[in-house]
């Protein structure tokens, strides 16, 4: 098998001969429905108690797996773990109730940009026909895989509230968070397309995700040299994005950190990621502590305009960053639109929520934000909106799919400053 490629000629598709090329892969979903029953029952067979549950433990076996998904609960965090063996993964999801679904940041940011009528690329690692038969046809993908399969990733949203009876006592969930488990043998390889050099050359933006998943030191710096070649040549006007994620092997962050700041436009991430960075605990709804967080962040990535999106606010931090004000807003209105609607998300949606007026606590947050932050800043407040089933499965990917949208219809006379 030759590496694939498929550019749409189709006169419905969105416009643009795919203007963002985003990357760096795909996946496949298995989307399993929270069971509470089912996952107490699981906890008891396996003997499971509340110090037994840590999120930071390897995941050997289901007994590992419950414990590390406990752990997040009691952490009330979301989180991305690796599974040391895909069975693992096959055999949990085998026994819940799931949805097969396209995952992986570019994919579905690519999927909330179609909806909004933005045209775009997406580059993959792996295709299999599960993935064709999902991926919308009017959707252009160019891929390094040489074989085909996928290895579907597991994802887990924990409820709003909820609780789980163990040996020696309940462990309660406060809050919705997405936890994601992966197994993917091509994305710990990161083979990058022969075609992303010339897709880069033709792009208004360009997206990088997922070397959270390598493991490799060598294999990931071949692949930064092999990015950094790629994005060298970029027009003048392009913007790239990095969108960072829970890294499967915490002592290669640092190195991808510090590759990735001097090649990118807007280093982005959520608040688990801004807290990784630091090692501590930053207070979202305090000005001064997010002051003191996004200075101190400075010093680990200095350079591009630094993005982070929390359940509160998202901003953009850095230079020219109240240009990006309006990318901001297009990011939150989509995720909050995923946030209610899932994948049933709609243009009409979006446009709704970016007509709604944030509340005052947000409001506040932002202006005290601005006005003492050491470098220019631009914030906007998230919308506290409540859903019976809220979604919180990919509102990182949908929040970047929302801010490039918006960059789409904005001039780019030249890349921000780095």
């Amino acid at each position: 098998m030759q590496p694939a490629k498929r550019i749409s000629t189709d006169a419905q598709a969105p416009s643009g001969p795919g203007r963002f090329v985003l990357g760096l892969g795909g996946t496949i979903d298995d989307e399993v429905v929270w069971d509470p029953q089912l996952i107490q029952r699981l906890a008891i067979e396996h003997g499971l108690r509340r110090g037994d549950c840590d999120s930071r433990q390897p995941i050997r076996d289901e007994r590992s797996l419950l414990a590390v998904i406990l752990g997040f609960a009691l952490e009330r965090s979301g989180g991305e773990r690796f599974v040391e063996s895909i069975d693992v993964i096959t055999r949990f999801a085998s026994k819940h109730d799931k949805t097969i679904t396209l995952g992986g940041t570019c994919v579905r940011a690519a999927l909330a940009m179609r909806t909004l009528g933005v045209r775009s690329t997406v580059h993959l690692v792996s295709i299999d026909s599960t993935f064709r038969q999902l991926f919308p046809r009017d959707c252009d993908y160019i891929s390094s895989a040489t074989r085909e399969g996928m290895y579907p990733h597991l994802i887990v949203q924990l409820p709003e509230t909820g609780r789980i009876e163990l040996i020696d006592g309940p462990v309660s969930i406060e809050g919705p968070n997405r936890l994601i488990f992966v197994n993917d043998p091509p994305h710990i390889e990161m083979a990058l397309s022969p075609d992303l050099s010339e897709a880069v050359c033709r792009a208004q933006g360009v997206l990088i995700s997922g070397l959270n998943v390598m493991n490799d030191p060598g294999l990931v710096d071949r692949r930064l040299q092999e990015l950094r070649s790629a994005v060298a040549g970029r027009s003048p006007a392009t913007v790239v994005l990095y969108e960072d994620a829970g890294f499967h092997t915490p002592s290669l962050h640092e190195a991808v950190r510090s590759a990735i700041a001097s090649m990118v436009d807007v280093y982005s991430m959520n608040e688990d990621e801004l807290q990784s960075h630091l090692g501590r605990t930053v207070d979202l709804l305090d000005p001064a502590a997010v002051d003191e967080a996004l200075r101190d962040l400075r010093v680990l990535i200095p350079g591009p305009a630094i993005v982070v999106h929390t359940r509160h606010w998202a901003l953009a931090w850095g230079p020219r960053s109240p240009e990006l004000a309006a990318a901001l807003r297009g990011g939150v209105a989509a995720a909050t639109a995923r946030y209610l609607s899932g994948d049933d998300l709609t243009a009409e949606l979006v446009a709704g929520i970016a007509e709604l007026e944030p509340p005052p606590a947000g409001s506040a947050f932002a202006q005290a934000i601005e006005r003492i932050a050491a470098e220019p800043v631009a914030c906007v407040p998230a919308y506290s909106l409540s859903v019976e089933t809220p979604t919180t499965i990919g509102l990182g990917d949908c929040f970047v799919g929302g801010f490039l949208a918006a960059l789409s219809t904005q001039p780019s006379p030249e890349r921000i400053p780095q």
